[in-house]
């Protein structure tokens, strides 16, 4: 038992038990994700280098250079979220796991459905108060 930042004390329940399987899961599956996006950035990498390619001139080039970012971008998205997720389950097991960070009030059960690493309740998020999470 450990005390949350609330000053409450913090006792397991089974439905915390369920978000962190369910935290660890998404962790597994962004974590595969990751490993098939290196896969696929390498293999363009791999392929380009077979080639001479000349970005501005070559009518391919862009597409690659395109496709190349593109994959980078999303594999930047996943690594922040594997972040997002481990910071979520440090919340979980403080007891600070489902309040938001910037009004203290509950998150909707709906919104850490769809964003379990969510930090703020809608109400900071759509004001702009908090940066979106």
């Amino acid at each position: 038992m450990t005390d949350n930042s609330r000053g409450d004390a913090y006792v397991p329940t089974p439905e915390h038990e369920a978000v962190r399987k369910r935290l660890v899961a998404e962790h597994a599956d962004t974590s595969e994700r990751m490993a098939a996006l290196s896969r696929d950035f390498e293999a363009i990498v791999e392929a380009n280098a077979l080639v001479a390619v000349d970005d501005e001139h070559d009518p391919e080039g862009s597409s690659t250079a395109f496709e190349r970012a593109h994959v980078a971008a999303l594999l930047a998205q996943a690594r922040e979220h594997l972040a997002e997720l481990d910071l979520a389950v440090e919340r979980l097991a403080s007891g600070d796991y489902g309040r938001c960070e910037v009004c203290g009030e509950p998150i909707p059960a709906a919104r850490l459905e769809v964003r379990p690493a969510a930090t703020t309740c809608v109400g900071c998020a759509d004001g702009g108060t908090a940066r979106r999470r």
